[in-house]
């Protein structure tokens, strides 16, 4: 269980909740243990249900606003109202990523343009305008933390990681240099490089039992990440125990990246 008061008194928000499997939901989990006040957001109505549901479940008064980070509109939104509920922003998580499915189904070079740029807007381009727009509030409250979520198919060819390899490290650069901008303000960017779960969105990668076998078989540890795992790991980069890490994937993989063939 995560130290209590790690982040008390933080305000965090938490994009990419989808459902009590989500890694966001985790990472949420372990802030809210760790004394920070959270918000979130929901993608579209088909969501807001989900989202409500595990919002309340930390506590009535739990915030949660519409986003669709492919319409700056609602982006513009969603931080004009976290501006007028608390005055600042000290941790911003992104848990987003998506291609169309086809994306994933064939083979890489078969990958059309409209599903390249879909995967790459949402999946690393949403950081870099959520990032934007959390800086004047992460700047009253005088520094801050963002982090994202990233895997090694951003390193090494996944087999049915496809497009969703190429957005990864996109997300991954992207993090450096957003880390390089917003250095001086004291707002650190970092990325969590977890390895596989159960999530909605990774079991639509093909073959994915197969990735979570091989997994288990050969990381140093032996055994597959949980959410908890990636909690934890989400809380350091949340308080000011990592104040001196920035631009920096963290691995939460069991050490799997370390392994050759």
């Amino acid at each position: 269980m995560p130290a209590a008061g790690l982040v008390a008194g933080k305000k965090a928000l938490i994009l990419g909740v989808a459902n009590k499997r989500s890694i966001a939901w985790g990472i949420a989990q372990a802030l809210h243990a760790g004394g920070a006040e959270l918000a979130f957001n929901y993608q579209n109505e088909r969501l807001r249900e989900n989202v409500e549901e595990l919002a309340r479940s930390l506590g009535p008064d739990v915030p949660i606003y519409p986003c669709d980070v492919t319409r700056p509109a609602e982006i513009d939104a969603l931080f004009a109202s976290l501006e007028e509920r608390w005055g600042r922003l000290d941790v911003l998580v992104h848990s987003l990523a998506y291609a169309p499915r086809e994306a994933l189904d064939g083979a890489f070079v078969d990958t059309r343009p409209e599903d390249w740029d879909t995967a790459l807007q949402i999946s690393a381009y949403s950081l870099v305008a959520v990032a934007r727009r959390a800086r004047p509030l992460m700047q009253r409250a005088g520094g801050g933390s963002i982090f994202t979520m990233t895997y090694l198919g951003s390193e090494r060819a996944v087999q049915g990681y496809n497009v969703m390899g190429v957005a990864k490290a996109a997300l991954e650069a992207t993090v450096r240099y957003l880390a390089a901008d917003l250095g001086p303000d004291g707002i650190r960017v970092n990325a969590i490089s977890a390895g596989p779960i159960k999530t909605l969105a990774a079991m639509g990668v093909k073959g994915f039992s197969n990735i979570l076998k091989v997994m288990e078989e050969r990381a140093p540890l032996r055994r597959n990440v949980t959410q908890e795992d990636i909690g934890g790991a989400g809380l350091f980069l949340a308080s000011d125990l990592s104040r001196g890490i920035t631009g920096t994937v963290l691995f939460v993989d069991a050490g799997y990246h370390i392994m050759g063939v």
